[in-house]
């Protein structure tokens, strides 16, 4: 289910930045912000194929540009 997060509202790409609860940082760039669906996982594809899942339970925050 997509709950039509406000990232849509950034444009058709965005990178975001998460900061995991280890302490660790993990860059992405290039999510399709239309592919964004937010479940027991949230779930994105980026512009070079790629399709993530991330566990919302191990991160504390994520910065989106």
């Amino acid at each position: 289910m997509n709950l039509k997060s406000s990232v849509n509202e950034m444009g058709e790409t965005v990178t975001q930045i998460f900061h995991f609860k280890d302490g660790q940082k993990k860059t992405i760039d290039g999510i399709i912000t239309s592919s964004i669906k937010e479940s027991t996982f949230t779930q994105f594809k980026t512009t070079d194929g790629r399709k993530i899942y991330i566990n919302p339970n191990n991160v504390n925050l994520f910065e989106v540009f």
